[in-house]
């Protein structure tokens, strides 16, 4: 189980894994989780949120958005980039990347 996972299954009314919430949206689990980053790291920076996720990930602001539906709502994104940045940087994705790359062995 990802920490991913683990976040989304205390997130009231959110799908309990990530592979859930792929299905959901109709995305590939690893793109859900490169979205969720996304979504928390943009939620802290000026503009929309799912805007700024959508260039930086390249998925469809529609999805974006059925995302962030399906994990609470924009509120939950605040609490949910802090539970996801490990070291406090403001900056979560990095932290993803390096849960994603302990997944593989590659750290």
């Amino acid at each position: 189980m990802s920490l991913l996972d683990g976040i989304l299954k205390n997130i009231g009314g959110a799908p309990d894994d990530v592979a859930n919430l792929a299905e959901k949206v109709g995305i590939d689990p690893s793109m859900a989780e490169k979205a969720i980053a996304a979504l928390g790291q943009t939620h802290q920076m000026d503009g929309d949120t799912v805007e700024l996720a959508s260039e930086k990930t390249g998925l469809d602001a529609g999805v974006l958005s059925q995302i962030v539906d399906q994990i609470g709502g924009e509120g939950s994104l605040s609490s949910f980039a802090s539970m996801i940045d490990k070291d406090g940087d403001g900056n979560p994705i990095n932290d993803v990347m390096d849960m994603a790359k302990g997944f593989f062995g590659k750290k």
